[in-house]
Order: C-alpha cells, then sequence, then structure tokens
C-alpha cells in the first residue's frame, strides 16, 4: 500500500567541508515505494544515502522526514567489511542485537522482543540456522542474517548499501525475491543503492539516478524507455 511521503528532499545538497556531493536534489519517498538509487562511481550516491540516514546534514534546501519515522528510525544495511563477515556471534544474537535501540537502558530482553526476533528470522527464511555461527555462513545467508537484524530495529523503512556485492548469482536472485516479498507482502519500504542496475530496474518500481545532480527521477518503467536509462542499461540503438 502507498501511503504518505516518509522523507522528502526539496532542493537538498549535501558534501564535505566547502565541496557539495550532491546537488539540488528534488524527490520523495513514499510509504510502500522500492526506489533505487544509481549512477557512476562518484556521482554521490553513498554521499545522498548518509544524508538520508541523518549522518550528513543538508548544506542546502530542506530534508523532511516522517514524524513516526523519527521515532522507529531506519534499519540500515552497510556494505559489510571482512571484519563483520568474520563476526563469532551465533545468527539468533547478531538478529537480535536489532533490538539493542527498543531495550534502551534495560539489562535485558522483553518476550515481545524475543519473539520479534524469532518472527523476522522466519520472514528471512533462517530460522533454521538459529544456533549457527555467523561466521560460517555463506555470503547470501549473511545478507539475510543482517536484513533479519534490521527488520528488528524498524519495519518501516529498509535502507541497503550495494546489499549484492560479493554474492554469487543464486544468492543475488534469492535476495531479490526476499526484498521484493517483503516490500510487497509486508509493506516494508525500501531504498537500495546499487551497481547492478540490469537487475534492480526489474525489482524496483522507482529509479533515482544521480549524476551529482538529479538526471533522472521516476519510475522503473519510464526509466528503462529513457535514452539515459537505454545508455546505462546498454540497450539503446
Amino acid at each position: 500500500m502507498k501511503g504518505d511521503p516518509l522523507i522528502v528532499c526539496e532542493h537538498v545538497d549535501f558534501g564535505y567541508e566547502d565541496q557539495d556531493a550532491v546537488i539540488d536534489v528534488d524527490m520523495e519517498i513514499d510509504q510502500g515505494d522500492y526506489l533505487c538509487i544509481v549512477g557512476e562511481n562518484g556521482s554521490g550516491k553513498s554521499t545522498l544515502m548518509k544524508g538520508i540516514l541523518g549522518l550528513l546534514k543538508p548544506t542546502g534546501g530542506t530534508l523532511t522526514l516522517d514524524e513516526d519515522l523519527k521515532r522507529t528510525g531506519i534499519g540500515y544495511l552497510p556494505q559489510q567489511t571482512v571484519a563483520q563477515r568474520d563476526f563469532p556471534a551465533t545468527v539468533y544474537e547478531v538478529v537480535r542485537s536489532g533490538c539493542l535501540s527498543r531495550r534502551g537502558m534495560r539489562p535485558f530482553y522483553t518476550r515481545k522482543e524475543e519473539q520479534l526476533v524469532l518472527e523476522c528470522m522466519e520472514k528471512l527464511k533462517i530460522g533454521a540456522l538459529k544456533d549457527h555461527c555467523y561466521r560460517e555462513l555463506s555470503g547470501g545467508q549473511q545478507q539475510r542474517v543482517l536484513i533479519a537484524r534490521a527488520l528488528c530495529a524498524t519495519s518501516k523503512l529498509l535502507v541497503l548499501d550495494e546489499p549484492v556485492t560479493g554474492l554469487d548469482p543464486s544468492a543475488i536472485q534469492e535476495l531479490y525475491q526476499i526484498l521484493q516479498r517483503l516490500n510487497r507482502e509486508d509493506g516494508v519500504t525500501i531504498l537500495m543503492v546499487s551497481h547492478d542496475i540490469r537487475n534492480v530496474v526489474g525489482q524496483a518500481d522507482k529509479i533515482l539516478h544521480l549524476g551529482q545532480r538529479v538526471l533522472f527521477y521516476g519510475s522503473a518503467e519510464a526509466y528503462r524507455k529513457s535514452g539515459l536509462g537505454q545508455r546505462f542499461l546498454g540497450t539503446g540503438k
């Protein structure tokens, strides 16, 4: 179900020190959207994501967050480092750590939080891996664990940074199927930065193509038909 905007960017600039990396972005992320940000390396994709996550303040324009989103927060799946892949904890412990913000100062998790952990694991089809060591999992299984962890933080908006990097083709397709199901069946809004453009235009319903400025913002279908989309996808004549 589409709903009211969760995030609205109005002529927003983001940058570092005296240099703007993203200029004059106008776009909105609505409840139920599946939006993918694409572009060349250095086009500002990661900078825009950091701004949306609140890690960078706008240097110009206005960024507005839905009040409910401010309370529930954003589930974030960053690119994994080698050290994170080697994390020596069980799958259950990793997923449950997504509830830390809910727990606050309490020294224990509530029964409701423990139940949420199990539910999120079932959604990602990793219930059978509950007691397995995270570092012994395949790359695709690790990504599913991290998505379950992010959903424990919030089920409203899931932000993913290059989630298929390093995965084999079958794991990539499995991950896309899971994200599509979360979006269409559970109503999770998804924002994803990806270089895997040929796959994502078949997954997302909206595309934002950055080249420091917005070069395209609209439906995936319109992007496929646009001159920019055809050049980027290699389908133009």
